[in-house]
């Protein structure tokens, strides 16, 4: 498999994670425009890969803009197109502030030598987002002993980022130090990211893994068969609270009643330190038809109304472990925290 997103020549090529496991397809993104609407519709997907995307996305506008109009007007739609794609994930305004502060550092450039500077940056990202994913796994690889099993929810794998993953990132870690590890692998309704990806992934790694439905966590817990639960995230605020897929919440109340470790693993491009608590966080609402159809397949009658929050907050108290390129932060987490957003600044 070739790397969930990449530039060649003068376009950004991505796998096409819809089409996973079944079929192996890639998309070619030639614009902004193309880039955006492959972030909305899932294309790509994972707090870390969209960010790297947006990246490329104002990369492929600047060198395709106008030179007898304002570069400055065009760059600023640019930005505003790409932002209004996914509100949830911290990761994607995070690569779109640096590379505003790039285009700011180098707008007196001429179009294309512009352009290639901001393609530098992308790329710089793209590879920083594999070392940073690396690094996640080594500090929490220690969290996992051997012969433990560990349930983790949606895609936080190489797809959800630039390669090898954050919270899967930290399980293959553990597997490659030569741990036997078990994974449960949920499903992750409503977009099945849980057995569309993450099954499709361990698969290939050669992780040893049990593919279950949502509703069957709590059931596993209670007879022991999950020792920890680690997710990845897509925002994570100043005291901790943390947003992440649909569903995270409900496993994270399920680990404290049953006594099991909660642990979630992203980047510092997923902090966001502005924010005092999840409260603040904003929800990203997907279309009904995700829920009233799975896998092209109607479910319910089409007129049903539905809700589809596609992201939920796990309060700070319910978490056992934050773990980051910087190493484990615990609770108070206001405090431990404070170190993190030091190092950001």
């Amino acid at each position: 498999m070739r790397p969930t997103i990449e530039w060649q020549d003068d376009r950004v090529v991505m796998i096409d994670q819809r089409k996973l496991p079944l079929e192996e397809v890639y998309v070619e993104c030639r614009t902004e425009e193309e880039v955006a609407q492959a972030i909305e519709t899932m294309v790509i997907r994972g707090a870390p890969a969209i960010g790297v995307a947006a990246a490329y996305g104002v990369a492929l506008g600047v060198m395709r803009a106008d030179p007898t109009e304002e570069v400055d007007r065009q760059f600023d739609l640019i930005i505003q197109r790409l932002a209004r794609t996914r509100p949830t994930a911290r990761n994607l305004f995070w690569a779109l502030e640096r590379m505003k502060r790039v285009y700011a550092e180098n707008k007196l450039l001429p179009c294309g030598a512009l352009g290639l500077r901001l393609l530098r940056e992308a790329q710089a990202m793209d590879e920083e987002d594999v070392e940073t994913n690396r690094k996640i796994g080594a500090y929490g690889k220690d969290l996992i002993e051997d012969g433990d099993s560990v349930l983790t929810h949606c895609n936080a794998g190489g797809l959800a980022t630039a390669g090898y993953g954050t919270a899967v990132g930290v399980i293959r870690a553990a597997f490659e130090e030569g741990k036997k590890v078990h994974v449960f692998v949920d499903e992750t309704r409503p977009f099945l990211q849980g057995a569309r990806l993450t099954a499709w992934e361990l698969r290939e790694l050669g992780v040893p893994m049990t593919l279950i439905t949502d509703n069957m966590a709590g059931w596993m817990m209670k007879k022991g068969e999950v020792k920890l639960v680690i997710t990845g995230a897509d925002r994570i605020v100043r005291n901790g609270d943390a947003a992440n897929k649909i569903g995270t919440y409900s496993l994270a109340v399920l680990a404290r009643h049953h006594g099991i470790p909660f642990y979630m693993a992203a980047p510092l491009s997923t902090f966001d330190f502005r924010l005092r608590s999840g409260e603040e966080i904003p929800i990203e609402e997907r279309p009904g038809e995700e829920v009233r159809r799975v896998g092209g397949c109607a479910v319910t009658l089409p007129d049903i109304p539905v809700r589809n929050p596609a992201f939920d907050v796990v309060p700070a108290k319910l978490i056992s472990a934050i773990i980051s390129e910087r190493g484990i932060a615990r609770p108070p987490y206001g405090k431990s925290l404070k170190v993190w957003q030091r190092a950001s600044c």
